[in-house]
């Protein structure tokens, strides 16, 4: 593995790091996945939160406290819905990694987990928002240490053929 990314199996909501990413729906209001998996396993503290902040476009991302998570933060991306990538997908699924590390990054967040982001009811194809996630980490992880917080980003993966996608291509940007 990549120094400082790891692939996990199972469930983010359990995983010990200072944020998760919430793969959220632009309203913030929970809902199937791991959106309302986190959102069940935070408490409803968590959607009263959200529904203070109103919402959040495709592409960026929102922070939260935890609650009843392990994790003291759950930050909020929105992904994009896949069209056939001709309607600027990947700009919009790297823009959910990148905003969600600057806010990291702002809360001096030293550990991070990642779900895959727009790949279940959003149908974004898993091996190529795979290579969008891996790259916008490996970026983030090789900034210089000076004035970087996160040391740890893992990709939490509900399931073996993620996970073993998320190996591979670990693997290949890494060669």
């Amino acid at each position: 593995m990549a120094a400082g990314i790891e692939v996990f199996e199972g469930d983010i909501t359990r995983l010990e790091v200072d944020a998760i990413v919430n793969a959220a729906n632009a309203n913030l209001q929970g809902g199937g996945g791991v959106d309302g998996a986190i959102h069940r396993a935070a408490g409803p503290e968590l959607l009263a939160a959200c529904r203070r902040i109103g919402g959040c476009p495709t592409g960026e991302a929102r922070i939260t406290a935890g609650f009843r998570l392990r994790a003291k933060y759950v930050i909020h991306a929105v992904g994009p819905v896949w069209r056939g990538g001709g309607e600027g997908e990947a700009e919009l699924l790297d823009g959910c990694y990148r905003n969600a590390l600057a806010l990291a990054e702002a809360n001096l967040v030293r550990s991070i987990a990642f779900p895959a982001i727009s790949t279940g009811v959003y149908g974004y194809p898993l091996e190529a928002a795979t290579e969008i996630a891996v790259a916008a980490a490996r970026a983030h992880l090789a900034q210089s240490a000076t004035g970087r917080s996160v040391e740890r980003l893992v990709f939490a993966c509900f399931g073996a053929d993620a996970a073993a996608t998320y190996r591979q291509v670990l693997q290949r940007q890494t060669a």
